[in-house]
């Protein structure tokens, strides 16, 4: 067991927090995370209030959070009084600006954890007075900046919030999918991580197996950012985001042609409406991330989490009983290989 900020305040075993993937994270996939030790959380993403109130039912009552794409919430925002009426164990607010619906969080004393993308995000979320920060690496599947990577924006929230919120808690996303890289977010400063793409590639995930077949089978070169799922879908992301899925045959033509695809989408959205219909993965979408090449298995939930905070857990009393040699350092010079012959 690994024992964080975010296992004490949300009362979980497992610092590991379920991405809220939009279709994918339902309350099957959810309710698993919550009952292997770990929160789980729905992905309202694009659908209504007849879905999310569905999802909660099914959830028979274990404890899950709820996650919103921000700039759709704006457009539906009784959803989250649906949402809140279920006193969801968590919101996940992202790609937007959480002023809207803050107040109304704090006021139900719900846990806001809000993802960011960048180091003006995160100072926002503060300034809300966020419960914790979500710090999204490039590498994370599905939506995104993209423009930071996990490894440098994880310790540089975690130095922000440090000095300007110490109660915050923080959370690293993107490209986490085994216990070496729950063990690395910790020892970047964060509280715990939060994962979509292995989770994805679980027994509980509505994912189709089609789907899971390939993204067992690729490796991380295979997978790419664009916005060609989203223009032939129809979704109108804000600029500054795009989406990271695996490569294939249509995304490979139209990736260096969005503005001509944005300008007469109809031809290729209806091929891709006829291959997400018969699971044509050489055309429809999967988002994942570039954790993909460490994919090599569908496991249940339970043995996911068991096996990845085992890991974690070791690589850490590992790091914990290495002992570094020891040897003189130059007190101008630290870096200096000899520092006996130094400025000699």
């Amino acid at each position: 067991m690994i024992t964080t900020r975010l296992t004490s305040r949300l009362s979980i075993s497992a610092p590991v927090v379920l991405a809220p993937m939009s279709t994918f994270a339902d309350a099957r996939l959810a309710t698993a995370v919550t009952r292997a030790g770990g929160l789980g959380v729905l992905g309202v993403g694009y659908d209504d209030a007849e879905w999310l109130s569905a999802q909660f039912d099914a959830a028979e009552g274990t404890p899950i959070g709820v996650g919103f794409i921000g700039w759709k919430l704006m457009e539906q925002p009784r959803l989250l009084d649906v949402a809140l009426e279920r006193s969801p164990a968590a919101v996940v607010y992202s790609f937007a600006d959480p002023a809207p619906f803050a107040p109304r969080i704090h006021e139900a004393h719900v846990p806001l954890l809000v993802q960011i993308g960048n180091l003006e995000e995160a100072r926002r979320a503060i300034d809300l007075g966020a419960t914790g920060i979500i710090a999204q690496g490039g590498e994370a599947g599905g939506h995104g900046r993209g423009d930071r990577s996990t490894f440098t924006l994880v310790p540089e929230v975690a130095d922000l919030t440090g000095n300007r919120a110490p109660d915050t808690l923080v959370l690293a996303s993107g490209g986490v999918v085994d216990g070496r890289g729950l063990a690395a977010a910790l020892s970047l400063g964060a509280d715990g991580a939060m994962v979509g793409s292995r989770f994805w590639a679980t027994q509980e995930s509505p994912a189709r197996p089609g789907a899971q077949a390939r993204v067992v089978a690729a490796g991380s070169d295979d997978t790419l950012r664009s916005s060609v799922f989203d223009i032939v879908r129809g979704y109108p992301w804000p600029d500054g985001y795009t989406g990271r899925t695996l490569r294939n045959s249509f995304v490979d033509h139209w990736r260096t042609q969005e503005d001509t695809l944005r300008g007469d989408a109809d031809d290729a959205a209806r091929m891709y409406r006829t291959a997400a219909a018969a699971d044509d993965f050489t055309i429809a979408d999967i988002h994942i991330g570039e954790g993909i090449g460490l994919i090599r298995d569908v496991p249940s939930v339970a043995e996911l989490l068991d096996r990845m905070t085992k890991d974690a857990a070791s690589v850490l009393t590992r790091l914990a009983a290495t002992e570094l040699p020891h040897r003189a350092v130059h007190p101008l010079h630290p870096s200096c290989e000899s520092p006996e012959r130094c400025c000699a």
